[in-house]
């Protein structure tokens, strides 16, 4: 599997059956990603899904199928484009790979403050997990985790937490869209996580993990 990180919370996935999108949003460059066979969104807030860019990017993959949680469902419904609705539980299948649907809200911001549907994507049986803003607990092994590291609802502590929880070989740090100095963050999620296992990817580069 090859991995891009594309910015903030955008991961573009190669595996050996498919190509998959991974929340493309406001703070992510996607406008030349081509041969989709589809863009997947965890939830409904911006810097996961640019609905301004995301009409041009489906133009330019007419075969990808655009997958998105509940309460994002209604701002993609004039797009034109196949759309399926994640629900916990699905199994969707595009090409020779397969993506679980889990999870099924976003990680308490503060207080009352509302919250929404996010659906975490597990492709090829735990090779990755992408949770959006959750913390969701695949109860399996994953190989690959997409963690985020900064935002409004996340603690860095927490994420040295899930990382521990879920146990993966790999965990790429991802969310950073915001911050004036990612690779200080993602350090010190490699220091208190457990040795060789947190790798940051280089934006832009295809890495094979």
């Amino acid at each position: 599997m090859q991995l891009t990180h594309l910015g903030h919370a955008c991961l573009l996935v190669e595996t050996d059956g498919a190509r998959l999108l991974l929340d493309p949003g406001t703070l992510s460059s996607f406008k030349d990603v081509r041969d989709l066979d589809a863009v997947l969104v965890t939830h409904q807030h911006p810097d996961h899904v640019d609905i301004a860019r995301l009409g041009a990017l489906l133009e330019a993959n007419p075969a990808a199928t655009l997958v998105v949680d509940a309460d994002t469902a209604p701002a993609v419904a004039g797009l034109g484009a196949t759309v399926v609705v994640a629900r916990p539980g699905d199994r969707l299948t595009f090409g020779g790979s397969t993506v679980d649907v889990l999870g099924d809200l976003h990680a308490a911001v503060w207080a009352d403050v509302p919250g929404c549907t996010n659906a975490a994507y597990l492709v090829d049986d735990g090779a990755l997990l992408h949770p959006g803003d959750s913390f969701v607990l695949p109860g399996r092994n994953v190989d690959v985790l997409a963690v985020a590291i900064d935002g409004p609802w996340l603690k860095l502590a927490e994420a040295v937490e899930y990382v521990r929880a879920v146990a993966p070989r790999v965990a790429v740090p991802i969310h950073e869209g915001e911050t004036t100095d990612p690779a200080k963050y993602a350090g010190m999620l490699a220091a208190f996580s457990p040795d060789g296992v947190v790798r940051r990817l280089v934006t832009g580069e295809a890495t094979t993990l």
